[in-house]
Parts: structure tokens; sequence; C-alpha cells
């Protein structure tokens, strides 16, 4: 894993002035040094100690809410960080729990809105839901979403199906290389191809689509779902959408 440097100025913007030493250990040593050695421990796992640690000493003013949400952006789920909360109640007590569950549900949730069904889900996983797919709302059955994750080196998007929703048939067309790989983020969901049986995708499931095989992939009907789609270089590439999937045939998948 490459080493990435952390840059923290909180020490000398709040304490500069009335404690220098104190702000040269926060910010250049503390996150400049052994934050920063995320080439023997990750960043999410320093979040996940640094919470641990705080909640279980009864800390839950700020510091905490500041960890909480650095927790949040290296990829710890609010999921995750409820079950995190959890376990520690039974270690260091539930008082200290109940007090870290108030931060923790106002840092997962400060930019989901609503209540429904996909705010519900939005809460559950990673990576943001996004906007929704109009650019190519008319090749899919229901409402999709779409949120770009990486824009560098291989690019990738979330791709987040309300129940129901699936893709037309299509193909990734290419002469070398090429294809796409799925990797399933929340939910439950389908992908098939031209011939063989339906795959269930999980969170986790990762799915590798050759490049020139007719194929689909969508949410089951009463899930929603998302999944990471990473689209595979190659000479000539692209993609032909075709027909959409019947209801038929959707169907036979849902009675299984």
């Amino acid at each position: 894993m490459a080493q990435q440097k952390i840059v923290q100025t909180a020490g000398r913007q709040q304490l500069g002035d009335f404690a220098p030493e104190f702000a040269h250990l926060n910010d250049d040593i503390l996150f400049g040094e052994v934050w920063s050695r995320n080439d023997l421990l990750s960043l999410r796992d320093r979040s996940l100690v640094t919470i641990t640690s705080l909640i279980s000493m009864g800390i839950t003013d700020n510091s905490l809410k500041y960890h909480l949400s650095t927790a949040k952006q290296n990829g710890i789920s609010r999921t995750e960080i409820a079950e995190i909360i959890t376990h520690i109640a039974f270690y260091a007590g539930w008082p200290k729990a109940w007090a870290a569950f108030n931060l923790a549900k106002e840092v997962c949730n400060d930019d989901i809105k609503g209540d429904d069904a996909k705010a519900e889900f939005a809460r559950s996983m990673i990576f943001p839901i996004g906007e929704p797919n109009t650019t190519y709302a008319k090749y899919f059955s229901g409402s999709s979403y779409l949120a770009p994750i990486s824009t560098e080196q291989i690019p990738f998007f979330n791709v987040t199906f309300e129940p129901g929703c699936r893709n037309n048939w299509h193909i990734h067309k290419a002469e070398r290389g090429g294809g796409q790989m799925l990797v399933g983020v929340a939910g439950r969901g389908w992908y098939q191809e031209e011939g063989k049986p339906a795959v269930e995708i999980l969170p986790g499931t990762v799915i590798h689509i050759p490049a020139n095989t007719k194929h689909w992939h969508g949410a089951a009907k009463d899930a929603w779902f998302a999944h990471l789609a990473f689209e595979v270089p190659g000479e000539k590439s692209e993609n032909v959408w075709l027909e959409p999937v019947s209801d038929e045939e959707y169907n036979i998948l849902e009675s299984r």
C-alpha cells in the first residue's frame, strides 16, 4: 500500500499561539507521522482503533465526532460503526455506548435526508447512491442511480438499482481485452449471461464479465441493490445495448 501523508492543521489553528509545542506534536507527530504510517496499519484500521479507544474512555465530545467523520471517510460504513459501538458496550459500558450512538447517528446521517427506503439503503453502504441515471435510463427497466467513485487509472462507478430494476441485455464489445467487472456493495441482485443460469450478487460478490458476452444485471424484486462497475480497458471497445429483460425471464429468477 502506498503511504499517504496525513496533513493536520487543527493544533496550530486552535493552540498555535497558546501551546505551540503541543500543536507541533499534534499536527506533525501524531498525524504527520503516526497516522501517516499506513504502510503498517491502514487508515481504516487506525480509525477503528481510535474510535474504540475514545468511546472506551467515555470521550464523546468533538474529538469523537471528528474521528467518527474520519472513520466514515476511511471506509467504515454506518452499519459497521453501529456494530462496533454495540460490541464496545459489553466491554466499556452501556452508558458510554448510548452517548457514542448519539454522535454516530449525527455523523453518519448528516448528508442523507429522508426516512424512505432509498434513504435507509443509502445509510447502509459506504459509497454514495449518486444522481438519477438519466443518461442510460432508456436501457433500464425501473429507476437506477449513478455515482462516480474514481476517474483516475481505471474509472469506476457505484450503480444503485431500486427493487426490481435491471438493465437491458447488452454486450461490452472489444477486439482485444475489454469486458467489465462488478463488485457487490449492498443489497441483493442478479447477474446472468445468455444461455447460463443467473448468479446471485451479494455484498462482496465479484463478477468477471468477458468481452463480447451478452448479459444483464440488476436488483432482486424485493431488495435495493448496488454494485461497483469497472470497465476493463480494451481495443476498439464499445457498449452495445440490446432488448430489455422480459418480465417472464426475470420472474423465473424471483420464484427461486
